[in-house]
C-alpha cells in the first residue's frame, strides 16, 4: 500500500508547482510538487473507498505530500472527536513546515462543531518548545477562536508566546491582524500595553494595513502607531 500511494502522488506532480512551490518552502526537499486541490481530491477518493485511520499507517512519512495527505484525511473525518483528536495528537509532532501546518488547520473544520474539546488541544501546544507546535496551536486560533467567548484569553496567550522562531512569530502577527479586523478598538485597547516584541507588533500593524477589510481611516490609524525601533 505504501508503494502504490506513494506512485499514485508522483504521477500527480506538477513540475512548475513543483519549483514555485519549493522556492516558497526554504529547507523543505522533499517536495513532490502537487497542487493542494489535487491532492485533496485524491483524499477524498481514498476517503470514500478505504478506512481513512488504517490507510494513515499505510502512508509513509518520506515526502511532504505524504505527510500532507495524512493531514487531509483526519481533517475529513466525521469520527468521535476523542478519536480525531487522538489522531491530531500523532500527526502535529510530524509537521516541520508552514504549509503543511496550514494547510491541516484549515482542513480541521470540525473543530467549529467541538471548539472546548480542541481547545484543550490547543492550550497544550501553545506550551511546546517546537516551532511549528506552536505554530499549529496559533493558527487554530486564528482560524476558529477569534470571537467574544475567545478574545480576552487569547489576547493573553498570545502575549505569553516568547518563541523567537521566525514561523511563530509570523503566525502571531497573522493572528494579531485578524484581531485587528475583527475587534479593532478591543485589539488597539490590547496593543498598547501588549508584551509583544516589536517586530511582531510591527508585522501584524503591517498585514492588517494590507488588508480590505480594514477602512482607509483605519489604516491611517495604524500607521500612526508602528512603533520606530527595529521597524
Amino acid at each position: 500500500m505504501k508503494q502504490k500511494i506513494k506512485e499514485k502522488l508522483f504521477t500527480l506532480s506538477d513540475k512548475k508547482f513543483h519549483d514555485f512551490h519549493s522556492a516558497l518552502c526554504p529547507g523543505t526537499n522533499n517536495i513532490i510538487g502537487i497542487r493542494v486541490p489535487v491532492l485533496r481530491d485524491y483524499a477524498k477518493e481514498i476517503y470514500k473507498e478505504k478506512d481513512w485511520k488504517k490507510t494513515i499507517k499505510e502512508i509513509d512519512n518520506e515526502y511532504y505530500e505524504e505527510i500532507m495527505l495524512q493531514g487531509m484525511l483526519i481533517g475529513q473525518s466525521k469520527d468521535d472527536i476523542n478519536i480525531i483528536i487522538r489522531y491530531v495528537e500523532d500527526y502535529v509532532p510530524k509537521i516541520d513546515n508552514w504549509a503543511i501546518c496550514d494547510t491541516f488547520c484549515a482542513g480541521l473544520k470540525i473543530t467549529k462543531k467541538y471548539k472546548k474539546e480542541m481547545w484543550k488541544v490547543v492550550k497544550k501546544y501553545l506550551k511546546s518548545k517546537n516551532e511549528f507546535e506552536i505554530r499549529f496551536a496559533v493558527v487554530m486560533i486564528l482560524n476558529y477562536y477569534i470571537g467574544d467567548e475567545y478574545l480576552q484569553e487569547i489576547y493573553k496567550m498570545l502575549g505569553n508566546i516568547k518563541n523567537e522562531d521566525y514561523y511563530v512569530k509570523m503566525a502571531v502577527a497573522w493572528a494579531i491582524s485578524v484581531c485587528l479586523i475583527k475587534y479593532y478598538d478591543e485589539t488597539i485597547a490590547y496593543l498598547k500595553n501588549a508584551n509583544i516584541n516589536d517586530w511582531t507588533y510591527n508585522k501584524a500593524i503591517q498585514k492588517a494595513i494590507e488588508s480590505y477589510r480594514i477602512s482607509d481611516e483605519r489604516k491611517e490609524e495604524l500607521r500612526k502607531i508602528k512603533r520606530i525601533k527595529n521597524v
